[in-house]
Formats: C-alpha cells, sequence, structure tokens
C-alpha cells in the first residue's frame, strides 16, 4: 500500500434486491459452483457465482449512445471520460423537490475555493443517498439539474457529471435536461454514487472506469476519489 495515497470508494454495494431505476433489469445473485460441487468435478474448491445485471444498475457510467442514437458505446469512448481531474461541489442543501440550477451551481463552486478547467469531471453531492438510500424515496424524490445548470457544466468544459442519485434528471423532469444537455455536448455522466460527503468541496483524482463491454450503453463501475497527501 502506496502510504501517500489515500483512496475514498464511492460505489454502492450490488447485492440480490439493490434498489434499480424502474426501466431496468433487477440484480440477481446466484451460485455458479460452491466449493462441493466443484472438489467433486476438478479436485479443488472454487466457488463462483453468476451475477444478472443491468448496465446501469448500480453505480455505474452511462455511454453516449444510451442518451443518443447517434451516440458512442463504451468500447468506442476515450477512457479520458471516466478517470481525471475532480471536484465535488456540495448542492445538498438544495431540496429533493427543487432542481440545480446555474446559479447554485456558481454558489457551490465559489464556497468550495475551487476552479474549473476544462476536461474535469464534476461529482454533485446532493445528501441524497444519506437520506434517502433504502426507502421509498430513493428512486422517486430527488433533486436535479435543470437544463441551464446542466448547460452551465457543459460549457465549462466538463466531460463527466456524477451525482449520489439515481440520474442526473430530476424524476418530475419529462425533458431529461440532464441527459438532454449530455447529449448536445457529447457528455457522460455516472449515477448513484455515494459517500460524496466525504470529498464535497475538494478537488481530488477520479476513477470510475467501465467494463469494457462490446456495444455498451453503460456499465457497472468501481468508482474511487484519489488524494495524494
Amino acid at each position: 500500500m502506496m502510504s501517500n495515497v489515500r483512496l475514498i470508494d464511492l460505489s454502492q454495494e450490488i447485492y440480490n434486491g439493490m434498489p434499480v431505476f424502474p426501466l431496468h433489469q433487477k440484480t440477481f445473485i446466484f451460485p455458479n459452483k460452491t466449493h462441493e460441487e466443484a472438489k467433486k468435478e476438478i479436485g479443488f474448491e472454487f466457488a463462483t457465482n453468476n451475477l444478472l445485471i443491468n448496465e446501469h444498475g448500480p453505480t455505474h457510467t452511462d455511454a453516449t449512445y444510451e442518451f443518443d442514437p447517434n451516440g458512442k458505446t463504451l468500447d468506442e469512448m476515450s477512457l479520458d471520460y471516466f478517470y481525471g481531474p475532480a471536484v465535488c461541489l456540495d448542492l445538498s442543501h438544495v431540496s429533493p423537490d427543487a432542481y440545480i440550477t446555474a446559479d447554485e451551481l456558481e454558489r457551490a463552486l465559489n464556497h468550495s475555493g475551487q476552479m474549473l478547467d476544462k476536461g474535469d469531471i464534476v461529482l454533485l453531492y446532493t445528501g441524497h443517498y444519506e437520506r434517502a438510500y433504502g426507502t421509498d424515496e430513493w428512486l422517486n424524490r430527488y433533486t436535479g439539474l435543470d437544463i441551464e445548470g446542466a448547460r452551465w457544466l457543459a460549457e465549462k468544459g466538463v466531460v463527466n457529471i456524477g451525482i449520489d442519485a439515481p440520474a442526473i434528471d430530476n424524476p418530475k423532469d419529462p425533458k431529461f435536461s440532464g441527459h438532454l444537455i449530455c447529449r448536445q455536448y457529447e457528455m457522460s455522466n455516472t449515477e448513484n454514487l455515494c459517500n460524496l460527503d466525504k470529498i464535497a468541496g475538494k478537488r481530488f483524482l477520479y476513477f470510475g472506469l467501465p467494463l469494457r463491454i462490446r456495444e455498451g450503453t453503460g456499465s457497472p463501475i468501481r468508482a474511487v476519489a484519489v488524494f495524494l497527501e
């Protein structure tokens, strides 16, 4: 272990019965082989499980093809979308019944004392994971970007927007404004993050690398914030 590197895990646990966005396949984990079965078959104890999981089920990142028929699938996208310099903005004061606006983003950025550079990844800490995960409100009551808020991030040169909620859009928004702007500016987004309270207001190196899925529309990820100390 490198003594000057600190990792913060931003990924939700994957388990049977975990909450999944209504459009998507539910998550199932079931045994493939037990130790006993493997020893009987090949003389050594190997235990393995099978996963039935949607690309967009747990903590995951989107290919632009997911929300744009003319976009790129995961195998066509540069890995630069999924790792690099990042900032986490504290929007936890925004009501789950309201929207994250450009003004709110600018205030959060100023409060953090950070700057945004072209190519940055921005994570939005809303407090939704701590407030609602495991409750009925997790999937249907959370804040999200309005169209001007999403455009504000895009025009700053952000390449990937992450959030600690099931989507970057408010579930009341019929236009899916965050994804609409991601389509227009060829940005990615990352959803179902957690532990953003630990990194709010800070700059760090972010890794949220997708699986190399041929023609993938998205992928589960192990998202981490890396601090060099």
